[in-house]
C-alpha cells in the first residue's frame, strides 16, 4: 500500500494520525483530503498552487511534518522549506542555497534600492541582487542560519511579495498586472475627458460671461469626476509613497503623490470656499499621463525580459519513464520536476528533452537553437550527450538522464544570466546611489522654490510646486543601466554568448587584446586525417578498414578518428595493445601492427620505402603486417572552420590578436600562420600564461581570454573579462565571465560589436537623464512649465530611455556568426 492510498486515514500529506475535534481539508485532484494541523494544509497548498499535484501520486512515502516555527507563517511561504519543493528552484553548493525568486510591486529604482538593503541586514542572507528590467531577484543565503520562508516573509513585511521563479505563474502576474493597468488607465482616461470638457469652456470664456453659480456647479462636477480617478487610477502611488515613508526610503512615488494631493486638496478647498483656482484637469491629466507612461513602460520591460523567460520555460511539464528498462517497455508519465539521475526516458519526435541525457537506443537529430544558439540540427546516435531544453526532430530516442532539476544546462544557463543580470557594474552602482539621494535634493529645492513663490507670487506658487513634483524623474535614472543590460544580455544569449558577471558586457566593449588557447578554442580540440601516404598495394579505403580493426576498441583519440573514418571497418582478433608504442591484432590469419615507426618495424623488419614527411604540426601514425608497410596515417589538430574569418574580423575591429598555448612552439605557430595570426607563444605553463597576460595588462592592454575553462584556468582568472568555451555540463563548471556555449568562435566579433553599443546606450542614457533633470527642474522652479506639461515630460523621459535600450534587440544580419551558420 502506497502513501496516496494511506492516507484516507490519515494526514494525507505527512501520514500522522488526524485530531479528534480539529477538520483541515486541501482538495487534491478534485477530492478533499485531509490534514493534521495548519501547517500541513499550508504546505499541500503551496505544492498544488505549484503546479507540483504529481509529487503526491509519485512520492513513495509521506512527507515530513513542516517544522513548527513554520504554521505561523502565511500559507503560501509555508511550503518553501520542503527540500521536495525547493529541488524546482533552488540551487545548493554545500551549505549555501542560490534561488530565482519573482517580484511584485516594484515600481521604481527605490523599491529595488529598499528590498536589497532590507535583505542584506538579514543573518545568512548572503547576496540580493535585483534586476530592475526584469523583477527578478537572485538571492543566495546559508541555509544554517536562515530558511528561505523567513526571507520571503521579510520581503513580505516591507509591502512587497517573492515567488520562486515559475514561467507559468510569471505569464500569469504579468497578465493580471497588464489587466489592471488598463483598468486603472481607463478609469484615469474617462475621468481626464469628462474634467477637460467641463474645464475648457471654463479657458475660453471670457472673465465674467460664467455666472459665478454655473461656474461652481463646473467645479464641483469636476471634484466628483476626479476623485474615483485619484481613489482607484492613482491608488498605486500614494501606496508606494506611504511605503517608502514608513521604511525611511523615498522614491519615485513620494513626489507624485505629493504633487496630486497638492493639485486635489488646493482645488477641494477652493471650491468649497468659492474662490481661486482649482487644477482638476491638470490633476486627472497627470494621472493618465502617468500611467500610461508606466503601461508602456511596462510592456517594454515584457519584451526585454521576454528571451529569458522563453528559456527559463522551455522545459516540458512532463515527459514519458520508463518502469524498468531494458527489461520492460512500458512508461507512464511523470512530471519532470521529480526525475532523478539515471532515469530512463522516451522522447518522442518533436518533444524536448526534459534534462540532459545520454542518448542509450535511436539515432535521431536535435534542435538546440534555443539553448545554444546553434541554428543547425546536430545528429544524435548512442552515446552522445543530450542538452535538456533541446527538441527532438527526428526519430524518437531513448536516453538516460545524467543531470535534472536545478543541474541540467537549462538551469545553469539561467543561474549564469541571473546572476549576470543581478550583479550591478560599476556605471549602475554609481546610477542607483545617484537616484537614491534624488528624491531628498528634490525635495529640498521644492521646499525652497514653494517658499520663494509664496513670497512673491501666491498666486502662482502651487502650480509651480506640483509642476516641480512632477517633472523630475530619477527613474529615468534606475532604468537607465539595468534596460540595456538586460536587453543586450538576453540578444547575446540568443547568439550563444552567456554572460555570467554583470561586469562582463561593460568590459567586453573596452578590450584591447583577445588571447586565444589553441586546442579546443581555436582548434576543434579532436584530431584529424590530414593526410594517408600509401606505402604497399592496398588502397586508402582498405587501409582505414584494416586500422579502424585494430583500433575497434581503443579509447586513444587517434584510433576513434580512425574508427570515424572507416566505412567498413575490418574484423581483427587476438588484439594487443603495447603501451606506449601501439596495437597488434590478427585479420585474416594475418598479424598487423599499428602504432610507431619502430614498432611497426620491428614487425616488417625493414625500414619504410620513404620516410614520413613530418613537421611540427602533425603526428604520423605507421600501419604494416608481415608481408611489409602498408601505410601512414599524417594527424592534426584542424582549425576551426571559422577561426581565419575571426581573427580576419577582430584585427578589422583594431584588436590585437594571440595565441597562448602550452603546446610545442612548433605547433603553435604553425596554427598560428594558418590562423592568420602574428602573436603567439608556445610551451607556456600556466603560470606563463598568467604572466603573458599581465605583461599585457602593464602595456595598458584591456586583455580578453578565450579558453576552454579547465588547463585555462589562471589565465583566464587574471583577464579583465574571460571566455570560456561552453557545451552542456561543462557550463556549472566555467567560472569565466562569459561562456560561449554553442562553441562558435564567430560570435564573438558581434559580441563586441552589442557591448561597444550596449556601453554607448548606457551612457547616452545617463546624459539623457541627466540632462533632463538640469533643464527640467530649472524650468518648473521658475514658472515655465505647467502641470500637465511636466507630466508628460516626466513621462517622455523614463520611455526614452527604454525605447533607447530596445534598440540593442535588433539582430545585425551581416554577423561573422551569420556568416559562418551560412
Amino acid at each position: 500500500m502506497n502513501a496516496a492510498s494511506q492516507a484516507s486515514e490519515a494526514c494525507f500529506h505527512c501520514g500522522l494520525p488526524l485530531p479528534t475535534k480539529i477538520d483541515y481539508r486541501v482538495t487534491i485532484e478534485g477530492k478533499e483530503r485531509p490534514m493534521c494541523c495548519p501547517g500541513c494544509a499550508a504546505v499541500a497548498e503551496t505544492i498544488i498552487g505549484a503546479g507540483l499535484t504529481d509529487y503526491y501520486r509519485d512520492r513513495e512515502t509521506f512527507s515530513p511534518k513542516p517544522d513548527e516555527e513554520l504554521v505561523g507563517l502565511p500559507n503560501e511561504l509555508a511550503a518553501y522549506d520542503l527540500p521536495e519543493l525547493q529541488n524546482t528552484f533552488v540551487h545548493r553548493t554545500e551549505n549555501t542555497a542560490e534561488a530565482a525568486l519573482m517580484l511584485e510591486g516594484i515600481r521604481c529604482a527605490a523599491c529595488v534600492w529598499l528590498i536589497e538593503r532590507h535583505l542584506k541586514q538579514l543573518p545568512g542572507a548572503l547576496e540580493a541582487n535585483i534586476n530592475y528590467a526584469t523583477r527578478r531577484m537572485r538571492i543566495r543565503w546559508d541555509t544554517e542560519q536562515i530558511k528561505l520562508s523567513r526571507i520571503l516573509e521579510a520581503i513580505a513585511k516591507i509591502g512587497y511579495r517573492a515567488s520562486p521563479f515559475d514561467p507559468a505563474k510569471a505569464e500569469t502576474a504579468r497578465r493580471l498586472e497588464r489587466r489592471q493597468a488598463i483598468k486603472r488607465l481607463a478609469l484615469a482616461a474617462l475621468g481626464m475627458m469628462q474634467v477637460m470638457m467641463l474645464a475648457v469652456p471654463v479657458y475660453l470664456a471670457p472673465d465674467g460671461d460664467i455666472e459665478p453659480d454655473h461656474l461652481q456647479l463646473l467645479h464641483w462636477a469636476s471634484l466628483l469626476i476626479t476623485a474615483p480617478v485619484l481613489l482607484i487610477s492613482a491608488r498605486e502611488f500614494f501606496v508606494g509613497a506611504w511605503r517608502g515613508i514608513v521604511n525611511r526610503r523615498l522614491g519615485m512615488d513620494v513626489p507624485i503623490a505629493l504633487g496630486i494631493s497638492a493639485a486635489f486638496a488646493a482645488s477641494t478647498w477652493n471650491t468649497i470656499t468659492a474662490r481661486g483656482e482649482v487644477f482638476f484637469d491638470s490633476a486627472t491629466m497627470f494621472v493618465f499621463l502617468l500611467l500610461t507612461a508606466r503601461f508602456l513602460e511596462q510592456e517594454a520591460r515584457a519584451r526585454s525580459g521576454d528571451a529569458l523567460e522563453r528559456l527559463t520555460g522551455v522545459l516540458p511539464e512532463h515527459c514519458q519513464r520508463f518502469d524498468e528498462y531494458p527489461t520492460s517497455r512500458s512508461t507512464h508519465t511523470v512530471a519532470s520536476a521529480w526525475l532523478n539521475n539515471g532515469d530512463y526516458l522516451f522522447i518522442g519526435t518533436g518533444e524536448r528533452f526534459p534534462a540532459d541525457g545520454i542518448v542509450v537506443e535511436g539515432t535521431s537529430e536535435t534542435d538546440e537553437s534555443l539553448v545554444t544558439g546553434e541554428s543547425r540540427p546536430v545528429a544524435k546516435h548512442e552515446d552522445d550527450e543530450i542538452i535538456a531544453g533541446s527538441i527532438n526532430v527526428g526519430s524518437p530516442l531513448v536516453i538516460r538522464a545524467t543531470a535534472v532539476g536545478m543541474q541540467n544546462t537549462v538551469a545553469q544557463i539561467t543561474r549564469l544570466l541571473d546572476r549576470a543580470l543581478g550583479e550591478k557594474p560599476q556605471i549602475a552602482q554609481l546610477a542607483d546611489r545617484a537616484a537614491s539621494w534624488f528624491v531628498i535634493g528634490l525635495l529640498i529645492v521644492t521646499a525652497f522654490t514653494a517658499i520663494y513663490w509664496w513670497q512673491t507670487d501666491p498666486a502662482r506658487m502651487l502650480p509651480i510646486v506640483i509642476a516641480l513634483l512632477v517633472i523630475t524623474c530619477p527613474c529615468a535614472l534606475g532604468l537607465a543601466t539595468p534596460a540595456a543590460l538586460t536587453t543586450a544580455a538576453h540578444r547575446l544569449v540568443r547568439m550563444g554568448l552567456l554572460p555570467s558577471r554583470g561586469h562582463a558586457i561593460e568590459t567586453l566593449a573596452q578590450v584591447t587584446d583577445i588571447v586565444f588557447d589553441k586546442t579546443g578554442t581555436l582548434t576543434l580540440g579532436t584530431p584529424a586525417i590530414a593526410q594517408v601516404t600509401l606505402l604497399g598495394k592496398v588502397n586508402e579505403a582498405e587501409v582505414i578498414a584494416i586500422a579502424s580493426g585494430l583500433e575497434a576498441s581503443s579509447k586513444h583519440p587517434l584510433g576513434k578518428t580512425l574508427r570515424a573514418a572507416a566505412a567498413q571497418p575490418r574484423e581483427a582478433i587476438e588484439l594487443t595493445t603495447y603501451p606506449g608504442a601501439g596495437i597488434q591484432g590478427t585479420i585474416d590469419k594475418t598479424i598487423y601492427r599499428i602504432g610507431t615507426l619502430a614498432f611497426v618495424r620491428d614487425l616488417v623488419c625493414t625500414d619504410p620505402p620513404a620516410e614520413p614527411q613530418t613537421d611540427a604540426s602533425c603526428t604520423v601514425v605507421a600501419l604494416g603486417n608481415e608481408q611489409g608497410w602498408l601505410a601512414f596515417f599524417h594527424f592534426t589538430d584542424m582549425l576551426r572552420p571559422e577561426s581565419r574569418e575571426v581573427v580576419a574580423a577582430l584585427q578589422a575591429m583594431n584588436k590585437t590578436v594571440h595565441i597562448l598555448s602550452g603546446d610545442s612552439p612548433g605547433m603553435v605557430s604553425h596554427i598560428a600562420a594558418e590562423a592568420g595570426i602574428t602573436h603567439n607563444n608556445g610551451g607556456a605553463t600556466p603560470e606563463q600564461k598568467l604572466d603573458y597576460i599581465r605583461a599585457l595588462q602593464a602595456k595598458g592592454a584591456v586583455v580578453a581570454m578565450v579558453g576552454d575553462g579547465i588547463n585555462d584556468a589562471p589565465s583566464l582568472g587574471g583577464a579583465e573579462v574571460s571566455i570560456a568555451m561552453g557545451s552542456g555540463t561543462d557550463i556549472a563548471q566555467s567560472a569565466a565571465d562569459m561562456v560561449l556555449i554553442s562553441g562558435n568562435l564567430g560570435i564573438i566579433p558581434p559580441a563586441l560589436k552589442v557591448a561597444k553599443t550596449t556601453r554607448s546606450v548606457i551612457r547616452q542614457n545617463l546624459r539623457w537623464a541627466l540632462a533632463y533633470n538640469l533643464v527640467a527642474i530649472p524650468l518648473a522652479a521658475l514658472g515655465l512649465v505647467t502641470p500637465w506639461v511636466a507630466s508628460v515630460g516626466m513621462s517622455l523621459s523614463s520611455l526614452i530611455v527604454v525605447a533607447n535600450a530596445l534598440r540593442l534587440a535588433r539582430s545585425n544580419k551581416n554577423s561573422t556568426v551569420e556568416r559562418v551558420k551560412k
